[in-house]
């Protein structure tokens, strides 16, 4: 059997195709072929058309199907990864009522900061283990006070990857794994939560149905079937988040394991057995894919997110890069020493940073001496600066009681780069192992499991190779601790 798995990202939609007895992709597309943009109507908005979404979905199928080395017709199951904490709106006829309201706005902060107070933070924390914060429900009670007309028409609420699902096979369904992303699962009542749903004002019915993460989430239907050359009935089996389903595409499903990925935002992804919360919530706890996967198997993802990672390295590109590729633009970056003679970079443009309490705190180039520092300089530090971001924030994350021994990425995004490698890995004194795997092929892995075809998660992902393993220098550690001690005095003044 073959197996579909979709990653739907903030920048681009990929589609791979993967063997089920051999584990391994057998195809792959992308579309498209230029980095999808992000809309901000006022600062600190950030919307994405759903739209738009199913449109380069259907060309990036469309295109692995061209690749003419498998039969489309032989796929029996699909898998779906998706930004996290967009909100998609869909009136009673499923068409979508205004553009999502993505990971990275910031509207909602303050709406979430009062529900915090006002909910209580011993109740939040102990039953959703996160303040509702700049979430989907904060953000859906932002769209009821400021646009009511949108909000009386709205029949469902959706996730990203729900929304795809629902363009799919006509069905419309979450998980608690999604909920709980959204800031709407109470993890003391195993339900949605009625605090969140009775003080934002939210009827039940604009919840979708609540299946297992790995489950019969719909089946294709024909019309689809026949515009996208697949089988008609070919069932959903699998949808998560992209950092979830990272984790799980790195094997990553037991306490103490840990995973990492660098694509437009930076996470840091760690499980615990324990139902435990950051008190300022800086860092965020979620129900994991296999979270109650037997009754009692406890399975709690922290995650701790920097939202301008690629980002910043894709807007030093565009206005430095001259254009450069990103290896040229590395091969460059070498050539400028550890710590980039004194040059800094937050790399907090793009949005509030949960990390730092939810504060827009934009990013900013400290010590730049015109006489000193060329572009070579500026690619460094800013690789550098988001090392060191994640690594403010894995202190954070060892204060809480992770303790890792490694980290495991797939081998994509910003670690193909060895200069931002070497600094996280130095950086945090941690390994980096690195794997030949993705969200599209974690996906669809997936939906094998939830189809019935391995026996356990951790079958799915059982002919994992992996690739390198990056361990730290000792001289380097040294070095780029007393870099990181600079950039962090910086950051905290």
């Amino acid at each position: 059997m073959l197996l579909l798995g979709i990653d739907i990202g903030t920048s681009s939609i990929k589609a791979s195709v993967v063997d089920a007895d051999t584990q391994q992709v057998i195809a792959s597309a992308q579309y498209p072929d230029v980095e999808a943009s992000i809309s901000s109507p006022q600062a600190g908005w950030a919307e994405q058309d759903p739209e738009m979404w199913w449109a380069n979905t259907i060309e990036a199928i469309k295109r692995v199907n061209t690749s003419k080395v498998f039969d489309p017709q032989n796929i029996g199951a699909i898998g779906i990864a998706y930004q996290m904490h967009g909100l998609v709106m869909v009136d009673k006829n499923k068409k979508v009522l205004r553009p999502s309201i993505i990971w990275c706005d910031s509207r909602a902060v303050e709406i979430g900061a009062k529900a915090f107070s006002d909910i209580g933070e011993d109740v939040c924390l102990n039953h959703l283990l996160n303040s509702p914060g700049n979430f989907t429900a904060s953000k859906l009670a932002w769209v009821k006070a400021n646009e009511p007309h949108i909000y009386e028409q709205c029949d469902k609420i959706m996730l990203p990857g729900d929304y795809i699902a629902m363009m799919l096979t006509d069905a419309i369904t979450t998980s608690n794994s999604g909920l709980s992303e959204g800031i709407f699962w109470d993890f003391q009542a195993n339900e949605v939560s009625v605090d969140v749903m009775d003080y934002y004002g939210f009827d039940d019915s604009l919840i979708p149905e609540i299946k297992p993460v790995f489950s019969n989430h719909g089946e294709v239907t024909s019309e689809i079937a026949q515009h996208l050359g697949l089988k008609e009935g070919i069932p959903v089996t699998y949808k998560a988040g992209d950092q979830p389903n990272n984790a799980l595409s790195l094997d990553v499903l037991e306490p103490g394991e840990i995973a990492a990925t660098a694509g437009t935002s930076g996470v840091v992804y760690a499980v615990s057995d324990q139902v435990s919360y950051d008190p300022q919530s800086r860092i965020n706890s979620f129900a994991h894919v296999n979270h109650q996967l037997t009754e009692d198997t406890t399975r709690i993802g922290i995650l701790l997110c920097i939202n301008g990672t690629g980002i910043l390295n894709r807007w030093v590109k565009e206005n430095f890069g001259n254009n450069l590729n990103y290896v040229e633009m590395n091969q460059l970056a070498a050539q400028a020493p550890i710590g980039s003679n004194g040059l800094l970079v937050m790399p907090f443009g793009n949005g509030a940073e949960r990390l730092l309490n939810n504060r827009i705190l934009g990013a900013s180039f400290q010590n730049l001496n015109f006489n000193v520092h060329s572009r070579n300089h500026i690619f460094r530090a800013a690789q550098e600066g988001i090392a060191f971001s994640l690594h403010y924030g894995f202190e954070l994350m060892q204060a809480n009681g992770v303790i890792p021994k490694v980290i495991r990425a797939g081998n994509a995004n910003m670690f193909l780069s060895d200069i931002f490698s070497n600094a996280l890995v130095n950086v945090t004194n941690t390994p980096v192992e690195l794997y030949d795997t993705d969200g599209a092929k974690g996906a669809a892995l997936g939906a094998g499991f939830g189809v019935g075809i391995y026996s356990s998660p951790k079958e799915a992902m059982s002919k994992l190779t992996k690739l390198k393993v990056i361990e730290p220098n000792t001289s380097q550690v040294a070095e780029y601790q007393v870099v990181y001690e600079s950039w962090k005095a910086v950051l905290e003044k």
